[in-house]
């Protein structure tokens, strides 16, 4: 059994696309995903600053703490792994998200492993970007997305919300969110970053 991938070309793209999930293998950047995890963050908006550990796509069942609707992008930060749940689709509304990327500074104090709540981040007043420079996906093309572009093994950054205990291992709403609490993955984010972004349909700025 294996995981299949079929390729098909959006409105306007060639971005490759995951079909539903197909047997019990695990998918490449899944294999070695944490069975247990940290508990350091806090009830709070901030940026996690880690090593990739593992990519998991929505819906596959074989790591743990699986979810069927949003990729899962785990991160080392401090010896412990956390859980970094991406929205690749909406639950409000059209099922549709809206993607974009810029390179910019890292926003909030300079990269260093762990989590830091004192860090903030707004789509409009920090990166300067409009709702117009998005661009509409399914949730296969955003779920490839992620898959394609976040490497195991090297440092991200990834602006998102946790409710703390019970579950500090978690962090979610990595999506345009609120003033000063938009959440973003951020590649490369110690050399040259480069934020992944994304809204949903009713939100204007």
């Amino acid at each position: 059994m294996r995981w299949i991938w079929l390729f098909a070309a959006a409105c306007g793209s060639s971005a490759a696309k995951p079909d539903a999930y197909a047997g019990d293998s695990t998918p490449a950047k899944a294999v070695a995903c944490a069975t247990t995890f940290g508990s350091g963050l806090t009830n709070s908006f901030g940026r996690l600053d880690g090593t990739v550990l593992a990519v998991i796509p929505p819906n596959f069942q074989g790591c743990t703490q699986p979810n069927s609707t949003h990729t899962v992008v785990q991160v080392m930060a401090g010896g412990a792994a956390y859980r970094m749940v991406v929205n690749v689709l909406s639950t409000q509304g059209p099922p549709d998200v809206f993607l974009t990327e810029v390179d910019a500074p890292l926003a909030g104090p300079a990269w260093a492993e762990g989590w830091h709540p004192d860090a903030q981040l707004d789509y409009a007043t920090t990166l300067h970007v409009m709702k117009s420079q998005f661009t509409e996906a399914d949730q296969a093309t955003a779920a490839q997305r992620v898959y394609d572009m976040v490497e195991l093994g090297e440092h991200i950054s990834v602006f998102a919300t946790s409710s703390g205990p019970p579950k500090a291992d978690s962090a979610d709403k990595i999506h345009r969110n609120a003033t000063n609490a938009d959440g973003a993955i951020v590649l490369h984010p110690d050399t040259a970053p480069h934020y992944l972004l994304t809204a949903f349909s009713e939100q204007q700025f």
